[in-house]
């Protein structure tokens, strides 16, 4: 591979927009070839594990190519665009006709392959080589021929010569070696599908997951072949009814981004920490008056004032009373650590799943300054703008499932917390309240805890606490 000599040209790396990311996927491009760039310029909208993040581009200058599309998830360290710093306005590069040396002797009577120069060549999901380095070659393996550059996002198709190939026929011949990113490799090894069988349908002639899983879909049942016995003919069996798994009738959805570090972090949490589910139901009437007239009180006004804020309230008071429960396992160091000070998370659902920002040293907040807090998190959840940042340190989290008309749940912790209260829809029931049989405004509370550093009376006395001030909120004074 030549090394590239255009000094003017920049490439800009993906880079780890939190700690410790290995890959994000890129949501949307705002610039295309051609356009003019200034530095700290937002040029695209990526997808990590933990959030959306929009980059900005550190050079002045103009946009020769976008290496991958919209859609495709690239490593962190790989270049995703080349911004020409010359200062003239560069035209978009179609593709360089200088040829270099053969990639390596040529086959008797066939023309030597020759490679471009200019621009490093770019493979869909592979990104760009930082080195003339050589891939040692296969035994027994043709040399590979040079790949042509796509001007669209700087991606190369193979041509049909003697590439780089997966095996020979009886006869020497060889088939070219099927274009897949290394995940979609990584899943045809796994499910043991051969990729030179699979028919692809992504751009380029690239191999998708969704072609792998349709290649190991189950074949239609064949109807079952009658022969002839040589006593008399058995009425012919009916073949067995064909499922159809076309696309009609299911959806796959890549399991990416959000999605896929929700679950990973659900599957450690669930099968790390023994959890214990307690519940309380109780009577929220005067705290739902509370929310009624703190909504009408001045130094609230413009605030986003709901049940949510007085129930985040209340936990943090019972934090304050029970500061055992504001703690974390260290299983290296064998030790509990408790934390001195509150970083409440909020759970909160999203177009790309379900993401626990955190209102950082919540204990030490105002109630309009949670308030506050509190409407600038859900605003920025729902905008798909929460920062890496806002999601990491978290101590105890509130999961509100009562949005969605449910009564409670059993909440799985958020790694690295000790503890997590869900709250569920606010009713009219019918209860027992001066004697009397009332309608009153009732909620059921769930507390999971980990039971290795929370036990059964510390977790018992927190939800207690909770219960107490959302049936008696003027205890948010008493106690605090």
């Amino acid at each position: 591979m030549t090394t590239m000599t255009d000094t003017s040209l920049r490439e800009f790396k993906m880079p780890d927009v939190g700690e410790g990311l290995t890959e994000a996927e890129i949501l949307k491009w705002y610039v295309q070839p051609g356009d003019t760039v200034t530095d700290g310029q937002i040029v695209c909208e990526v997808e990590t594990a933990k959030a959306a993040v929009e980059l900005p581009i550190p050079y002045d200058g103009v946009v020769r190519s976008l290496h991958f599309p919209e859609g495709t998830t690239v490593d962190v360290g790989t270049s995703i665009i080349a911004v020409d710093v010359s200062g003239g306005a560069a035209p978009v590069p179609a593709e360089e006709a200088a040829p270099a040396k053969p990639a390596a002797e040529p086959r008797p009577a066939e023309p030597a392959p020759a490679k471009p120069q200019g621009r490093k060549p770019v493979l869909v999901g592979y990104g760009v080589a930082e080195s003339s380095t050589k891939r040692r070659p296969r035994k027994g393996v043709p040399p590979v021929a040079a790949p042509v550059e796509d001007t669209l996002y700087g991606a190369t198709a193979l041509q049909p010569v003697q590439g780089e190939l997966n095996g020979h026929g009886p006869h020497g011949a060889t088939a070219p070696r099927p274009l897949a990113k290394p995940p979609v490799r990584k899943l045809a090894k796994d499910l043991g599908v051969d990729l030179t069988t699979v028919t692809p349908s992504g751009p380029d002639g690239i191999i998708t997951r969704e072609d792998v899983h349709a290649a190991v879909a189950p074949p239609k049942t064949p109807e079952p072949a009658v022969t002839a016995p040589a006593a008399p003919v058995a009425p012919a069996v009916a073949p067995a009814p064909v499922v159809s798994y076309d696309g009609a009738r299911e959806t796959r959805v890549p399991v990416k981004g959000v999605r896929k570090a929700t679950a990973a972090a659900m599957v450690g949490s669930a099968f790390t920490a023994p959890h214990v589910t307690e519940f309380v139901t109780v009577d929220v009437t005067r705290t739902v008056k509370l929310v009624e007239e703190l909504k009408q009180d001045k130094d609230m006004q413009g605030l986003r004032v709901n049940p949510l804020l007085l129930i985040a309230k209340a936990l943090l008071v019972a934090i304050k009373r029970n500061p055992d429960i504001n703690a974390s396992w260290d299983e290296a160091a064998q030790e509990i650590v408790v934390k001195h000070y509150v970083n409440l998370g909020i759970a909160a659902a999203t177009p790309r799943g379900l993401i626990v920002p955190n209102i950082k040293d919540a204990h030490a907040k105002t109630l309009p300054q949670l308030a506050e807090s509190l409407g600038e998190l859900v605003s920025t959840a729902k905008e798909g703008r929460t920062s890496p940042a806002a999601m990491q340190g978290g101590t105890v989290t509130i999961t509100n499932v009562g949005v969605f008309g449910i009564d409670t749940g059993t909440p799985i912790l958020n790694p690295g917390e000790s503890a997590i209260l869900a709250v569920g829809a606010i009713k009219p029931q019918p209860w027992v309240h001066k004697g009397k049989v009332k309608p009153r405004q009732v909620t059921t509370l769930a507390l999971s805890f980990d039971h290795r550093l929370v036990d059964g009376e510390l977790g018992s006395k927190v939800l207690a606490d909770v219960a107490a001030i959302l049936e008696q909120p003027k205890r948010l004074i008493t106690w605090a």
